[in-house]
């Protein structure tokens, strides 16, 4: 699948459009803004404030000590797959003190990716039970930074305690071609949950 940009060769009239509402969860630090500025075709909304000491205690920055901003609200880019395949993301944001949040910007959602860093997997916990909770259909992206330990995507669905059905996926969350395949794998795996 190729990207079609948004002015120009986009979906003529008498083709349908077929909209995607995705949501991009992950602990505090994962790489959700990264992820959604990586793909979008738009210039993509960010919701990002300094953090200040009135984090402190809350949010750990351990494994992410240059971490300088957070997203407080929401990220929103937009992508073109194929011809017909317009997808909506909205990250969400990482703390749990900002969970309130979620629902609101999960209403509607076809489907969602858990973006995980491996050097703090337990952070993706609270999204993956969230999705699998709500019956959203889900990937989970392993988002590789550098210098982050390489696991097996299968080494790291079981941690997760996994359902077969849920992709497991390398990722680099700046490429936007990997996070195209992420995209796919999730729509595809929303396709097949359909039995479509």
């Amino acid at each position: 699948m190729a990207f079609v940009p948004s002015r120009g060769s986009g979906p003529s009239a008498d083709e349908t459009l077929a909209p995607f509402k995705i949501v991009i969860g992950g602990g505090f630090g994962a790489g959700k803004t990264t992820f959604v500025s990586a793909i979008s075709e738009v210039r993509p909304l960010h919701t990002e404030e300094t953090l200040s000491t009135a984090s402190i205690g809350f949010d750990d920055l351990s494994g992410i000590s240059s971490k300088r901003t957070t997203t407080v609200a929401l990220d929103y880019g937009r992508i073109t797959l194929a011809k017909s395949i317009v997808m909506y993301l909205f990250g969400l944001p990482g703390q749990e003190r900002f969970s309130f949040l979620w629902d609101e910007l999960s209403i509607g959602a076809l489907g969602a990716v858990v973006l995980a860093d491996v050097r703090r997997l337990d952070d993706c916990f609270a999204s993956v039970n969230y999705f699998e909770k709500l019956g959203i259909q889900f990937a989970v992206a392993l988002n590789c930074f550098d210098g982050a330990p390489m696991y097996d995507p299968e080494e790291v669905r079981a941690a997760l305690d996994l359902d077969p059905g849920v992709p497991t996926v390398l990722c680099d969350a700046r490429d936007s071609r990997s996070v195209r395949d992420v995209l796919i794998t999730l729509v595809e795996s929303i396709y097949a949950s359909q039995g479509i």
